[in-house]
Formats: C-alpha cells, sequence, structure tokens
C-alpha cells in the first residue's frame, strides 16, 4: 500500500503537524501566486470526507478514486481523510502523512472554494491509534462521511468503530464489496448506503416517471411475475433494481412475495425487464448503457405506447453525493 500512497499525489509532511502544514500550504501557494483561500471562510468545508483505500485496491484503481474524491469535493467543499493500509506483511511501522489541496471558482468569479486533503499511510501493527489521527485531522462541528472502498472484509472493517458510529453515513459499493457487506451488523445500519443504489437514480427516475401515467391498480392487475436479464457487469445494479421494483410494485398493492426472477447473459443490452401478465397487459423496458438509450413498450389496455429515451447511470461524484445527502 506505501506504493499506492507514494503514487497519490500531496506534499509529505510529519503526522505531528499536519494542521501546521496545511496553513503552510496555502501561504507557500499565495506567495507563489497560486490559487490559494483567502482566509478560513474562503475554505468554505460543508463535511468531513474519509475515504479508506481497501487491501484489494490497485494503484491505478486509487488515482481513480482519488480523483473522484477531488471532483465531488469542487460541488460539496471538504475536508478529505484518505486513509491507505499496507499489507499485513509490511516491514514498516510509523504512520505516514501526505498533504494537498487545490482552489476552484464556483458559480461567480468571486466564489473561490478551496479543498483540502489529508493521506495517511499505516501498517496494520498501527491501526489502533489511526482513528485517533483521524479524528485529529477532521474540521470540528462538521458533518463526516465514511466511504470504505474495496475492503477484503466486513468484520475487519468493522473494527474502525470510531468512524462507524459518527459517520452520518457509510458509502459502500455492493459491486465490489464482500457479499455479507450489506446485511452485516454494523453499528448504525440505517446510516448504511449502497452506491450501486445511488448510480441507479436517473434510471429509476424514468421508470417511475413512465409508470406514473398509468394508475398503480392497473399496473398490478393481472401481474404474475417479473423477469429481469442483464448483462454481468451490472449485475449489482439489477439486484438493487429488482429489489426497487418489488417495493414499488408492493406500494401499488402487489404481494409482497410476487416472483421477480434475475438472470444473465453475455450479449445484447446492458438491462430488459419485462411483466408477465395473466391478462393482454404488456410492459417492456429495455435499457442499452453502452448506446445511452432505453426504451419502453407497453400497453395497459388503452393501446400501446412506445416510447425512446436516454439512458445514464449517474457519474461516481454525483454517485456520492446522492448516496450521502439524499
Amino acid at each position: 500500500m506505501s506504493e499506492i500512497f507514494n503514487a497519490l499525489p500531496g506534499i509529505p509532511v510529519p503526522v505531528g503537524s499536519i494542521k501546521h502544514s496545511l496553513t503552510r500550504m496555502w501561504a507557500d501557494t499565495a506567495a507563489a501566486g497560486g490559487n490559494a483561500p483567502a482566509n478560513d471562510a474562503g475554505k468554505a468545508t460543508q463535511v468531513n470526507f474519509v475515504v479508506q483505500l481497501g487491501l484489494q485496491t490497485t494503484v491505478e484503481d486509487a488515482q481513480e478514486q482519488f480523483q473522484t474524491a477531488v471532483r465531488f469535493s469542487r460541488r460539496y467543499p471538504c475536508r478529505v481523510v484518505v486513509l491507505c493500509p499496507m499489507p499485513d506483511d509490511s516491514t514498516e511501522r510509523e504512520i505516514r502523512a501526505k498533504i494537498y489541496g487545490e482552489c476552484h471558482l464556483g458559480k461567480s468569479k468571486g466564489d473561490k472554494r478551496c479543498c483540502e486533503f489529508v493521506l495517511l499511510s499505516y501498517p496494520f501493527s498501527a491501526r489502533p491509534f489511526v482513528e485517533n489521527q483521524v479524528s485529529i485531522c477532521l474540521s470540528t462541528d462538521l458533518p463526516m462521511y465514511y466511504w470504505p472502498h474495496r475492503f477484503i472484509s466486513s468484520a475487519r472493517i468493522s473494527q474502525f468503530q470510531y468512524l462507524l458510529n459518527r459517520a452520518k453515513r457509510v458509502i459502500l459499493d455492493s459491486a465490489i464489496t464482500p457479499e455479507d457487506s450489506l446485511t452485516f451488523p454494523w453499528p448504525k445500519p440505517e446510516a448504511v448506503r449502497d452506491l450501486a443504489h445511488a448510480r441507479l437514480l436517473p434510471v429509476r427516475q424514468t421508470i417511475g416517471q413512465f409508470l406514473s401515467a398509468y394508475a398503480p391498480a392497473r399496473i398490478i392487475d393481472g401481474l404474475r411475475g417479473v423477469t429481469l436479464v442483464h448483462q454481468p457487469a451490472v449485475a449489482a445494479e439489477a439486484r438493487v433494481l429488482a429489489q426497487w421494483f418489488r417495493s414499488r410494485l408492493t406500494t401499488c398493492g402487489a404481494s409482497a412475495e410476487i416472483c421477480i426472477e434475475l438472470s444473465e447473459r453475455t450479449d445484447g443490452i446492458s438491462f430488459e425487464l419485462n411483466f408477465d401478465y395473466a391478462n393482454s397487459q404488456q410492459f417492456h423496458w429495455s435499457g442499452d448503457l453502452a448506446h445511452g438509450s432505453v426504451k419502453f413498450e407497453a400497453d395497459f389496455g388503452t393501446g400501446k405506447t412506445t416510447l425512446p429515451s436516454a439512458l445514464s447511470l449517474l457519474n461516481p461524484e454525483a454517485a456520492l453525493g446522492e448516496a450521502m445527502f439524499f
């Protein structure tokens, strides 16, 4: 994991002087004519955001997630703490630190927003002290959000009790987390949010808007079951979509035991959904993420309707915002 820590941007600083080093970083940036906040108010920090890069994270993946956090911080100015655990067999014994910051213009020329990053690399032997170090790095009196990325064990992550208990939201991605991550007995299960669900926001909105034109009783009249075929790359999203359909159809009056069948295919479009009716009603939805298109075909007794539309998943930084705040 030192490889990842070394590959991420930032200025190496002593662990014991992180806050002083951040102040000096901005002062040096301003002295060199670079973008820096005029004062603390210029940082406009709204939240604390802790990103923990699990042991399955590669250098390329770490760099991608770091840039996701940077783009997120441009919309929601925040203090970001990035945790880089070293492998269990690492010979290093000390926590290492780096700092990084950048400023950008907001909605107007006078709206300058700046974000700050603290990166901490730590060996397994120092794990008991990491949360204390994180607490020192956070901005006081602001909510904290925790995103463990590519961790190998839910039980192991559960040892980070300070982060899990203090976090207003714990952000997981069921597409890459262990199978038990969404059912694990986290200290605050109500705070857990799934990025796979967040990414589907445009899909859920598009389907919901289409079906809202029909009475709920009409949608479930004669409904025997639902089939959803999907590509392997969107298996997590398909599972979430199936759960969402069960919830929405139950709200419409369908049985909670209604059969929703999931299956994979390696060719064709990303998603294909069919409602199976005992009567002449029809509902078919297909989505092609590769081409950003979706097609509705429906007949709920008032004639056949065909409607093409656009399809996309939320980008990573927008999905983070959706999972955190909504």
